[in-house]
């Protein structure tokens, strides 16, 4: 496995078991908030458990393959582009490096020695900004989610029917706030993004939609 799977593994299974902590952390409070019946609150969070386990690993799957289909047709244009018009693929990509500061001779012999050993390739990551190298397994990415999302589910279903009735609520609010917390961690470190902008952003999604859910199912209550 490259790093551009392992990585795409590793963001599914991020992503899965935040959408499995927030998803059934809003379906168990809603009900809650209309029944307290811990048999209603279970039964409603396992369906939403298995509808989103299924929804997650195929919507990683149809994403990645027409990831996958975009970029064999950019490898298809760009093979053409290359028997079509090689002199205009070659001064796209000069410039594109003379732009980065390198000088206009040395980007024109780097050009030519880089399109020598590989020049599909090569001309396809310079025009499209992906390397034909890398490939990402749309399999690997549905297991991961489809591991994830329950795990992550887990948490609030486990937190709403062991707690005691009187308190069942504010703690399963606590315990989803600390796990969104790490997930919306992680998923930045991930992307080297601000760790903590992406946890207050997490955080602040999952008891926004648990307030919702919950206001919704008080008016049935």
């Amino acid at each position: 496995m490259n790093l551009a799977e392992k990585i795409n593994v590793m963001r599914a299974s991020v992503m899965g078991a935040n959408d499995g902590i927030l998803s059934v952390a809003g379906i168990v409070i809603g009900v809650a908030g209309a029944n307290t019946s811990t048999h209603a609150i279970l039964l409603a969070g396992l369906s939403g458990m298995l509808a989103g386990t299924v929804s997650m690993a195929m919507g990683e799957y149809v994403s990645v393959n027409a990831q996958r289909d975009a970029e064999k047709n950019a490898l298809i244009k760009e093979s053409r582009a290359l028997d079509t018009d090689y002199a205009g693929e070659v001064a796209f990509i000069q410039q594109k490096y003379e732009a980065t500061g390198i000088s206009a001779d040395l980007a024109a012999q780097a050009t030519r020695e880089m399109l020598a050993t590989d020049r599909i390739n090569v001309a396809t990551r310079e025009r499209y900004g992906f390397d034909p190298h890398e490939k990402t397994s749309a399999v690997a990415a549905a297991m991961a989610s489809m591991i994830a999302f329950p795990t992550g589910s887990l948490l609030p279903m486990a937190a709403i029917s062991w707690l005691p009735a009187s308190g069942r609520i504010l703690g399963t609010i606590l315990a989803v706030i600390v796990a969104l917390s790490m997930t919306g961690y992680t998923a930045a470190a991930l992307g080297n993004a601000n760790r903590y902008r992406a946890m207050l952003r997490n955080v602040v999604a999952g008891i926004l939609t648990m307030a919702v859910t919950y206001f919704v199912g008080s008016l049935f209550a």
